[in-house]
């Protein structure tokens, strides 16, 4: 027996009108079908903020602790930006400019860096891991204590010449290259 509070569902139907449980019917049905929508983080919300105000040149702006989160920054002029403490997760900077770029606590995982400028650019304290390097320009890159996988580190090594104007810090002995 039901409380009295409480009134059977059955009770509930068939005192409404037909054409009532049909509507409430079809939209159950429709919510169910429904497809969800696709999900965004908060970083990647104030990323996709922060790139609405990009353009390919970006010589010599301000953009400390800015999120590029999956951005294509491919051919982007970022040279003598600062861009101290800015994140780069997952982004294509596939042959952009970051010539004399003070990249200094930059984190950058799983982002692309291939035929990139970097010379000169200090990336002190940076977070490289399983960033790609192929064919970037490092002459007189100071990536002095930066984290980098292992294999990107010994073919950096390979290349590796010239010392910082910035830090006078040579990139074989930033990048902790065996002579």
């Amino acid at each position: 027996m039901a409380h009295r509070s409480c009134v059977p569902l059955t009770s509930v139907v068939r005192r409404c009108p037909r054409g009532l449980v049909v509507a409430l019917l079809g939209l159950c049905l429709l919510v169910g079908l429904a497809q969800p929508a696709a999900a965004i983080t908060a970083p990647e919300l104030r990323s996709q903020r922060s790139l609405q105000d990009l353009q390919p040149d970006m010589h010599g702006r301000n953009l400390q602790q800015q999120e590029f989160l999956k951005a294509s920054l491919v051919g982007f002029d970022l040279s003598d930006s600062d861009l101290r403490g800015a994140v780069f997760n997952s982004s294509d900077l596939k042959g952009a400019n970051f010539q004399g770029a003070n990249l200094e606590d930059v984190v950058a995982y799983a982002s692309h860096f291939e035929d990139t400028d970097l010379s000169n650019a200090v990336l002190r304290n940076a977070m490289l891991m399983q960033s790609h390097f192929k064919g970037a320009t490092i002459k007189g890159a100071d990536f002095s204590d930066a984290v980098l996988d292992l294999p990107e580190q010994r073919a950096l090594c390979l290349r590796a010449t010239g010392t910082n104007p910035t830090t006078g810090v040579q990139t074989r002995e930033s990048l902790a290259c065996r002579t």
